[in-house]
């Protein structure tokens, strides 16, 4: 399908769009509410926040909208074909209305801002509208819609982290979590949004991260990953500290990583401009900080990627995962791409082939490009490439990145990793699914071996697909 989100390893490690929370005890609580997340993981973090803030209200989780007395769609600006998932899905739940009419309906997250007057007014779909700075407020707004006004607050914020804010972690699988480390981006990308719905960059409070590290790695959980639109230029300077302490993110992995060294660290998303040697060299050090780059590229072509503002040209990016492959030879490296952004040309788009080929990519999130309202191309750029063009670029993108998926998958035969088992196989209760540092899922059967989700084993690949590594249990 050409019009997928992504292309991932979707037999077995793809997350759908939507999943909703789940309390042990709802009925403890006085009213219920339910929530959907659409697009990047900053958004499904966002909404562990958003829930913990409405349990604090007496909210308690449920999975059954039906039942539900406040309803939430935490949304994704990202393309257009997110935006029409959500108008859809806000249509079918207003028919909740009808046999609820108490019922309360919210969209959270990037489309707030934009879209506000549309859902409120004009489509008339949604009862409060809240923007990814304001989650705060939620329980006030609650209130006001109760009393039949629209509730709205879309402000943005230049200090808000919600660093002192314990998430309630929803459908987790009790070993993997997200910890946000920063919010909002100064990247001023020309095709995105993110700027413009989450605000200007600010870093989180080392402390609080490590707290929160540490709190799920004593509950539990074997691995965190570190979110941020951009977490290398993570920066926090300690006032506690005389003369003020600077924390940048090389720092912030270390003490990550030094919690526990059974305690796997992940991080995503890194800007290229921005993964320095030293980072680099902390994940060498650290055996328990995953081999593991998300390095979006987004295009092959130096004068598309100065269109795109990305501040790097082809060649610098190719020395960068040079350096990353000369530092760590055993790093997995993935990336973003789009497929026809304005006035790229058949030869650009074959330089982003090449690219791909020359970074052996593990696998990759592709797009053709869409244009987002109020974004730096929306105002400076025609988008004048056809629509069947995007789409068969795209379709030769994703073409080529199966293949290379299956080539990586395939130089894994025979090797040996160590697997934290995450739970069971998606197809089989006799299999279990873990990750490798690579990032790579691999399934294997449980046999007679007294393993639980959580562990450690060592895994041998013996086969494989383009999504999916294939093994068995060996001895350590």
């Amino acid at each position: 399908m050409l019009d997928l989100t992504t292309h991932s390893r979707h037999d077995e490690a793809r997350q759908g769009e939507t999943y909703a929370p789940f309390a042990n005890d709802p009925n403890q609580y006085n009213k219920k509410f339910y929530i959907e997340s659409y697009g990047c993981q900053m958004n499904f973090a966002d909404s562990e926040v958003v829930a913990a803030i409405l349990q604090e209200d007496g909210f308690g989780a449920t999975r059954n909208f039906e039942e539900a007395d406040l309803i939430l769609i935490n949304t994704c600006s990202i393309r257009e074909k997110a935006e029409q998932t959500v108008r859809k899905r806000l249509t079918e739940l207003r028919k909740v209305k009808q046999d609820n009419p108490g019922a309360l309906i919210g969209v959270l997250g990037c489309m707030a801002e934009r879209l506000k007057a549309k859902f409120l007014e004009e489509e008339k779909l949604v009862d409060l509208v809240v923007g990814p700075d304001a989650y705060r407020t939620l329980p006030g707004l609650v209130t006001e819609a109760e009393s039949g006004q629209k509730a709205v607050n879309v402000l943005l914020s230049r200090e808000e982290t919600y660093a002192d804010i314990a998430p309630v972690r929803l459908d987790s699988n009790g070993i993997t979590a997200f910890v946000s480390i920063m919010r909002g981006c100064n990247n001023m990308c020309s095709f995105c949004v993110v700027p413009f719905t989450r605000g200007r960059e600010r870093s989180r409070d080392a402390h609080s991260i490590i707290r929160e590290c540490r709190d799920l790695f004593s509950n539990g959980y074997k691995e965190v990953t570190l979110l941020g639109q951009n977490v290398d230029s993570y920066y926090w300077v300690d006032g506690s500290v005389p003369g003020g302490e600077t924390v940048n993110f090389a720092n912030l992995l270390e003490r990550v990583a030094l919690i526990d060294p059974s305690l796997r660290v992940r991080f995503s998303t890194s800007h290229p401009k921005d993964i320095t040697d030293e980072v680099l060299y902390t994940m060498v050090k650290y055996e328990n900080i995953c081999r593991y780059i998300h390095l979006p590229v987004q295009s092959g072509s130096t004068r598309v990627l100065q269109l795109m503002n990305r501040t790097y040209t082809r060649e610098w990016y190719l020395a960068k995962v040079d350096r990353i492959r000369a530092i760590m030879p055993d790093c997995g490296i993935s990336s973003d791409i789009i497929a026809g952004f304005c006035s790229e040309t058949e030869k650009e788009h074959g330089e982003t082939l090449d690219l791909m080929e020359y970074s052996c990519y593990d696998m990759s999130y592709m797009f053709f490009y869409s244009e987002r309202p109020g974004t730096l191309a929306a105002r400076r750029y025609t988008d004048d490439v056809p629509e069947e063009v995007k789409k068969r670029r795209l379709e030769e993108i994703v073409k080529l990145q199966n293949r290379l998926s299956l080539e990586s998958n395939q130089r894994d035969l025979g090797k040996i990793f160590k697997v934290l088992i995450e739970g069971d196989s998606k197809r089989s209760a006799d299999d279990w699914r873990g990750r490798n540092t690579q990032n790579k899922v691999i399934v294997f059967p449980k046999g007679n071996a007294a393993l639980n989700k959580g562990d450690y084993v060592m895994v041998k690949v013996t086969d494989c697909t383009g999504a999916t590594l294939l093994g068995e249990i060996v001895p350590a």
